[in-house]
């Protein structure tokens, strides 16, 4: 058909740890998905493969990103860009590790480099049966010795010892090469990993432990974005939890403005905190935000005080909380960890039908497809009047579905929610009290119920989640036109 079905799979250290929704005929897929990965503190790579699924037979790898955590290190602020897909070839894709014991004395007359190959474990497979044949190859100095081979297994041990005497001199740029190979009977051996060691770091240190293998260098050949390129935005963060009574002093520190409303409110630790915060750092502490105040009890008086300083700033009510403030953002947040089951149970019965019906739905003159809008009719194709008005009384009974699932579910809205839009009403009532500004506090509500809960959940379920999967372009098309 001239396009795909694509999809992701994030892996971590070769292990797979997530899987995207597939976009469904599409070569320019947006997934919008986003990941909270808890990793081991050792973990060497990430990457992400891209991959075409298939009805009948294996899946199409189309490409991968790899990252390795010394490369997101180096991003303080994270990876966040555009990057070219490179093609996925078996003797790069390795995993598995090999635990090695390597000894070079200090004295002696020749001096002998000493390799103990142990084991190894969860390396690739090679062969049908799902297993490998690996055995071990050591080179050094223009030496190369071989272990045996263990035959069907990804997990060998080899337990041998394998020595080579040293000439002098040969100690300063030399390098100890292992690797490990998958030994095939007919054809050539497959490549597993391999690791390497400078001899000036193993002389009188013996070294000792598990090692990650690698693959063969990249030969870094341009591959000019043929296989096209993937947005991601990748951030390594370190956290260090502490028992609850060490974080006492900053949970009063934050909530003292609250507790203590008779405070000047300029200094405050909030009123700092909004301040300093960047654009691209709101959303996070806002976050942040919102959870510990949950914690405490405090999310509603704390949206309270955040709101009446953003009300004290604002003059025109027209743009009132349409900049993406701390207050604004900390309402979003609050909504989805307070909301979403409602939101849930609210949606779902009219996304559904949404889905199982797939109409073709579209008012747009210049889109309208009439090939696509044909049914089975003695009179033959719709014109295009016809498109547009049997679209527009679909896109009614959905939305009078949508609308009347929300103006029923009063009893069924958090508590909570319902709480701090009262206080915000009154809020902006209190700020804007002129007859002609009358609205203006419930446009305030609309505002984020609507623009900021309602149809973002609408227009893509699979991140509120409403369904498992991303919608196909057709009904993608009835939700955005739902959405606005």
């Amino acid at each position: 058909s001239g396009s795909s079905d694509p999809y992701c799979l994030v892996k971590v250290d070769n292990e797979v740890v997530a899987r995207t929704a597939t976009v469904w005929r599409s070569l320019n897929p947006f997934w919008g998905e986003e990941y909270n990965l808890r990793l081991p503190r050792g973990f060497h790579s990430f990457a992400v493969y891209v991959l075409d699924e298939d009805t009948i037979g294996q899946d199409d790898v189309i490409g991968k990103i790899s990252l390795s955590r010394q490369q997101i290190l180096a991003e303080p602020r994270g990876v966040d860009s555009w990057l070219s897909l490179v093609p996925v070839e078996p003797d790069k894709e390795v995993q598995g590790e090999i635990y090695l014991e390597l000894q070079v004395p200090e004295q002696g007359h020749p001096r002998v480099l000493r390799c103990h190959l142990i084991e190894a474990r969860d390396l690739a497979p090679r062969d049908l049966s799902g297993t490998s044949d690996p055995f071990a190859r050591v080179s050094c100095c223009g030496h190369t010795l071989e272990t045996a081979v263990v035959k069907k297994t990804r997990f060998p041990r080899w337990h041998q010892l394998l020595e080579f005497e040293l000439a002098e001199g040969e100690l300063g740029e030399a390098v100890l090469n292992v690797q490990v190979w998958d030994w095939d009977i007919v054809g050539k051996n497959d490549f597993l990993g391999q690791v390497e060691f400078s001899l000036d770091a193993i002389c009188g240190n013996p070294t000792k432990g598990w090692f990650q293998l690698l693959p063969f260098p990249s030969a870094a050949e341009e591959q000019g974005g043929q296989l096209g390129a993937l947005r991601l935005a990748v951030r390594l963060v370190e956290d260090r939890v502490l028992p609850a009574p060490y974080y006492q002093p900053l949970i009063q520190l934050l909530t003292e403005p609250i507790l203590c409303p008779a405070q000047p409110p300029t200094g405050t630790a909030l009123a700092v905190l909004e301040e300093v915060t960047s654009g691209e750092s709101r959303q996070d502490v806002a976050t942040k935000l919102v959870k510990i105040f949950l914690g405490q009890g405090l999310a509603v008086p704390l949206l309270d005080y955040l709101i009446t300083h953003e009300l004290a700033r604002t003059t025109d009510p027209n743009i009132l909380f349409r900049s993406n403030s701390l207050a604004s953002k900390s309402m979003e947040q609050f909504m989805k960890a307070v909301g979403l089951p409602y939101l849930q149970q609210l949606l779902q019965p009219a996304l559904n039908r949404i889905f199982e019906e797939k109409r073709y739905v579209e008012l747009d003159p210049s889109k309208i497809e009439l090939s696509r809008g044909r049914r089975i009719s003695f009179k033959g194709s719709l014109s295009e009047t016809q498109v547009q008005e049997s679209s527009l009384e679909l896109l009614k009974g959905y939305l009078g579905d949508i609308v009347d699932a929300i103006v029923g579910s009063v009893e069924k809205c958090p508590l909570l929610m319902r709480v701090a839009f009262k206080q915000l009403r009154q809020r902006v009532e209190e700020r804007f009290p002129s007859a002609q500004h009358q609205e203006v506090q419930y446009f305030s509500i609309s505002g984020f119920l609507f623009l900021r809960f309602f149809a973002p959940a609408v227009l893509t379920p699979k991140l509120f989640g409403l369904r498992e999967q991303h919608a196909e372009p057709r009904t993608a098309r009835t939700l955005l036109l739902l959405a606005k």
